[in-house]
């Protein structure tokens, strides 16, 4: 696991609920509900965060309950905000963004100095190593 999301935490390995913390997304969800722009929503619940942070939070699916984490979130709750999340994305234009990726050139030849010291420590030694290197070559 990366991190314990907002809303929990972690007692004896098992994930139980932190009750002022789940007060407050259960809030930001009403305030959001309500009309409320994400940050403003998260502020007045008394979440201290940003706009995509906030989004993040509303996202979180752990919050109807999984095999570790317990439900804070009703599902009838957490399925209004998705799609107030989308008809606001919609109606403001945030959602027909076509993602491209692009293609990435990774160098695989290049042109280093005479490796003249060696270093024990190997993470030393390839900081040294990459410190030679001059040039990178398709």
């Amino acid at each position: 696991m990366g991190h314990t999301p907002f809303g929990y935490k972690i007692e004896n390995g098992i994930a139980v609920i932190d009750q002022p913390a789940a007060d407050k997304l259960r809030q930001l969800y009403k305030n959001y509900l309500s009309g409320m722009s994400l940050s403003k929503a998260a502020s007045a619940a008394g979440i201290k965060t940003y706009h995509g942070t906030a989004k993040r939070l509303m996202e979180t699916a752990h919050y109807l309950g999984d095999i570790f984490y317990p439900a804070i979130i009703d599902e009838d709750t957490y399925q209004k905000a998705q799609e107030e999340r989308k008809r606001r994305a919609i109606k403001l234009g945030r959602n027909n963004k076509q993602t491209q990726m692009r293609k990435l050139q990774i160098p695989t030849r290049f042109h280093m100095g005479e490796v003249a010291a060696l270093y024990d420590n190997p993470v030393k030694q390839a900081e040294y190593l990459y410190s030679l290197i001059e040039s990178e070559s398709k």
